[in-house]
C-alpha cells in the first residue's frame, strides 16, 4: 500500500473528523452559547477587556452600571446588562465565531478533496481565497467591531473619557491571510499545468 493510499484511507477521514470536531466547539462554545447569554436561557457575558487612557482612579457606580477594574489594560463591567448591552458585548464573539466557522467549513470541503488524491482543482483555488478573506476580516473587522461596540458601550457613561476607543490591525493575521493567497496562487498554477497534462494525453 503507498503512502497515497494510506493517506486516502485514514488521514483524509482523520482530518476531517478533527475539522468537524473544531466546527462543533467553536459553533457552541463562540456562537451558540454568547447568543443564549443575549436571549436568556445562559448566563450573559458581562465583560469586555478594554484599554485606558490613564491610570487615573475612575469612580465605581454605586447603582450597578459600568464600572472598571485595573489600570492600563482593564476590564469593562456591565453591571446587570439590558438587551442592548448583551448584544454589545456578545457580537464581536459572534463575528469571530462566524468567521472561523467559514474557514473550518471551507476547509473540510478541502479536506474531502484529498480522499481522491486530487487536491489541485479549480474549488480548491477559490477555496483558498475564500480562507484568505476570511483570516483577512478576522484581523483587520473583528477588532474594528470590538471598537465600535466597546464606544457604544461607554459612550454617555462616566467612564466614556477613561476608554481608549482604537484597534490593533495585527501584522501577523493580515502576513498570514497574504500567505493563503499566495498558496491559492500556487494551487492556480498547479490546476491548469494538471489540465494541460490531460489534454497532451
Amino acid at each position: 500500500m503507498t503512502l497515497a493510499a494510506r493517506w486516502t484511507k485514514f488521514d483524509s477521514r482523520f482530518l476531517e473528523l478533527v475539522i468537524g470536531l473544531g466546527l462543533l466547539l467553536v459553533g457552541l462554545f463562540q456562537a451558540l452559547f454568547p447568543i443564549l447569554g443575549v436571549t436568556g436561557p445562559f448566563p450573559p457575558i458581562d465583560t469586555r477587556d478594554v484599554d485606558l487612557r490613564s491610570t487615573a482612579q475612575v469612580p465605581r457606580l454605586a447603582s450597578g452600571g459600568t464600572v472598571l477594574r485595573g489600570t492600563h489594560h482593564a476590564e469593562l463591567a456591565v453591571g446587570d446588562p439590558g438587551l442592548w448591552d448583551r448584544v454589545l458585548l456578545a457580537a464581536p464573539e459572534v463575528l469571530r465565531a462566524a468567521l472561523i466557522i467559514v474557514i473550518l467549513s471551507v476547509l473540510l470541503r478541502m479536506a474531502a478533496t484529498f480522499r481522491t488524491g486530487d487536491v489541485f482543482v479549480p474549488a480548491n483555488v477559490r477555496r483558498l481565497f475564500a480562507i484568505s478573506t476570511a483570516v483577512l476580516l478576522l484581523g483587520i473587522a473583528a477588532p474594528a467591531f470590538d471598537m465600535l461596540t466597546t464606544n457604544a458601550l461607554v459612550s454617555g457613561t462616566p467612564l466614556e473619557d477613561a476608554v481608549e476607543i482604537g484597534f490593533t490591525v495585527r501584522a501577523s493575521t493580515v502576513l498570514l491571510a497574504v500567505l493563503i493567497a499566495a498558496l491559492a496562487g500556487a494551487f492556480g498554477h498547479g490546476a491548469r499545468l494538471r489540465a494541460d497534462t490531460e489534454g497532451l494525453v
